[in-house]
């Protein structure tokens, strides 16, 4: 009996020791081919596209040349696709890109609240030195909306599944209405499962 809970032990022992996972840490740049969904790899392939055609695009040039840098707000970008994506995850490398390019200034939409709580709380508290409070209506306005859609096409039949990825983005000037730059990037993935369904 005690050689069979000795060996009931290690066996347990050994169970749960076979089941451990084991964590690695990777290249954030390697392509990632998990699955056929969205990942990664997408969302670096799209930023950098998007980004080095904006940069390069001739009359975006003529608007940021003599170190003149536009101010521009980013609208959130809408996910047209069946999957869950964090298109913020999108908006914020491309903006993160433009703005280190030293082009561009950002005006930031999704903190429009907050700001305005602060700024309540600096003039109308009474717990502020009013020489230190920063007035209402001083912000500086956007001149440029840089906003986009991510839009999908999935196909399946038989073992293979076939997803088709379009990213569309636009400058807007906000004065006149005009697109002032208009790009998109494309990926296709297909994803074929083997004989035994893995």
């Amino acid at each position: 009996m005690k050689h069979l809970k000795s060996v009931l032990i290690l066996a347990a022992v050994l169970g749960l020791s076979a089941c451990q996972s084991k964590v690695e840490y990777g290249d954030a740049k390697e392509v990632e081919t998990v699955n056929a969904n969205f990942g990664s790899t997408d969302l670096q392939s799209i930023t950098t596209k998007m980004v080095d055609s904006m940069l390069t695009f001739p009359p975006v040039l003529a608007l940021t040349a003599n170190n003149n840098r536009p101010i521009i707000f980013v609208d959130s970008i809408k996910n047209k696709t069946s999957e869950h994506i964090d298109t913020e995850s999108i908006t914020d490398s491309i903006s993160n890109r433009l703005l280190r390019s030293g082009k561009f200034r950002f005006v930031d939409m999704t903190k429009v609240d907050s700001v305005r709580k602060q700024l309540d709380y600096q003039n109308n508290s009474g717990l502020v030195d009013p020489s230190t409070a920063i007035k209402f209506g001083r912000q500086i306005g956007a001149q440029y909306m840089l906003y986009g859609n991510l839009s999908s096409i999935v196909k399946q039949g038989g073992s293979t599944k076939d997803v088709y990825y379009k990213m569309t983005m636009r400058l807007m000037d906000l004065q006149t209405g005009l697109i002032e730059w208009s790009d998109e990037k494309e990926i296709r993935k297909t994803r074929t499962k083997s004989f035994l369904g893995l």
